[in-house]
């Protein structure tokens, strides 16, 4: 099985999609309770809605396991990107709801830890780094647009409902103004869709990492409300839903390829 899955571009735009899969070995399925093994927080479908990306020549990696098995989204120092408020682990033993991943007494240890950060963890890094490396070799320059999708509620995670796009540049760090000014005043244009920046998500550890403008890269991240393309109920794709929101994801991702 392919750790990564990644197609190089022609232009020094990088999207990232690091909760789009859903692999987990057998023997840590085995440890997992039933809930959990529905994989009720994956970033469902993102590359199919995405599915313009390849025409606008724009360069991709997705992780193929689940978030489940470890995060790419968290550092492996285990700080907590949003101090005072519950916030995913790099081994996550909870799902977002707060019920259990694991079967009592089988959750991760630090060897187990250790194992999944040189296998996977490390290797979305390396994917990430490599092609960032060789946009900015190449263009002088490269963007990282880290894609997410997440439940409207989640209260034990947020009050109330999500807007439908939520745009992080860690308060204005991983990127320059130029940049954020160009995304806002495609989502300042249309009034169907509630839009944020840097309200309850700002980004997470590959924003704020990578992130770096005065060194030629810079950095945002988009967590979208699963309402707007799917339903959250059923968890299964919404053809018409998807079908409104993608020109408005298009737009957005041609307005930081306007910017480069």
């Amino acid at each position: 099985m392919a750790i990564v899955i990644q197609h190089s571009g022609s232009i020094p735009l990088l999207v990232s999609f690091p909760h789009s899969g859903q692999f987990i070995p057998e023997a840590i399925e085995g440890r997992m309770t039933n809930h959990a093994l529905t994989l009720p927080d994956t970033d469902w479908y993102l590359e199919r809605l995405y599915d313009f990306l390849p025409e606008l020549g724009v360069s991709t990696v997705a992780a193929n396991f689940s978030r489940y098995l470890i995060d790419p989204n968290r550092s492996t120092d285990g700080v907590n990107l949003y101090p005072g408020r519950p916030t995913p682990e790099l081994c996550p033993k909870l799902c977002f709801d707060g019920t259990a991943i694991y079967r009592s007494g089988m959750e991760p240890d630090a060897f187990d830890i250790g194992q999944r950060t040189a296998t996977y963890w490390t290797a979305y890094h390396d994917a990430i780094q490599g092609e960032l490396s060789r946009l900015k070799n190449q263009y002088g320059k490269a963007v990282l647009f880290d894609s997410h999708s997440i439940a409207s509620e989640v209260p034990r995670l947020f009050e109330n409902q999500l807007p439908d796009i939520n745009m992080g540049t860690a308060n204005g760090a991983s990127c320059g103004p130029q940049l954020e000014k160009s995304i806002g005043s495609v989502l300042d244009s249309q009034s169907q869709y509630s839009h944020v920046f840097n309200g309850r998500f700002v980004g997470g550890y590959i924003t704020r990492h990578y992130g770096q403008p005065d060194n030629g890269v810079q950095a945002v991240q988009l967590e979208l409300s699963k309402r707007t393309y799917m339903d959250e109920q059923t968890g299964q794709w919404d053809d018409k839903k998807a079908t409104a929101v993608r020109p408005l994801l298009r737009k957005i991702v041609e307005s930081i390829v306007d910017s480069l």
